[in-house]
């Protein structure tokens, strides 16, 4: 899905190329750019994301859920929507994660607490309508504490969240899967 330089001219031509088997260490900025000239497919994006998710989360534990259906939706018709001229909004394309606290529509809304294990939000709130306005693609949920309280991410739900520098030790409280996931 190489976009490069389609419909555009000389100028184009003369600008560098990320290196798309690191797409991860590119700035949301850049990434942004590069979909905005078709360099990049949403859709390409997503597989590196998601790819790099399958081959790391094992170990880390950063995410609870992955929403590979919604999110390849999303970024195909981002993509779609990219190829047809559309206006793009400032994050369109880009794979975000939230962390469990935060409510997310048709995904799992446990806050790491046995209590909601079964809870499945039915409605955005505005946070996250405004995200998928600015058109970034939810790929999923990451891990937090139980109800986001303490300095280390475990609870009775999901395997304790690892600092991916150093596997021994807490990649925090709170923001711990999200920390981990970035």
């Amino acid at each position: 899905r190489a976009f490069a330089n389609q419909g555009e001219g000389r100028e184009a031509m003369a600008r560098p190329k990320a290196n798309k088997d690191k797409l991860y260490q590119t700035s949301a900025v850049e990434l942004r750019r590069m979909i905005g000239r078709r360099e990049l497919s949403p859709v390409d994006l997503l597989d590196h994301i998601l790819a790099r998710i399958d081959r790391l989360d094992p170990k880390i534990h950063a995410f609870v859920h992955l929403d590979r259906r919604g999110a390849r939706a999303a970024a195909r018709q981002a993509e779609k929507a990219m190829m047809s001229g559309d206006d793009l909004g400032p994050l369109h394309g880009l794979p975000i994660s939230v962390k469990d606290l935060i409510m997310v529509k048709d995904m799992p809304w446990t806050r790491g607490s046995w209590f909601f294990r079964n809870a499945i939000p039915k409605q955005d709130p505005p946070a996250i309508e405004r995200l998928r306005k600015a058109g970034a693609i939810i790929t999923g949920k990451t891990n937090t504490p139980e109800l986001g309280w303490k300095g280390a991410t475990s609870n009775v739900l999901f395997p304790e969240t690892c600092n991916p520098w150093n596997l021994e030790r807490t990649p925090g409280g709170s923001s711990g899967g999200a920390t981990a996931a970035t």
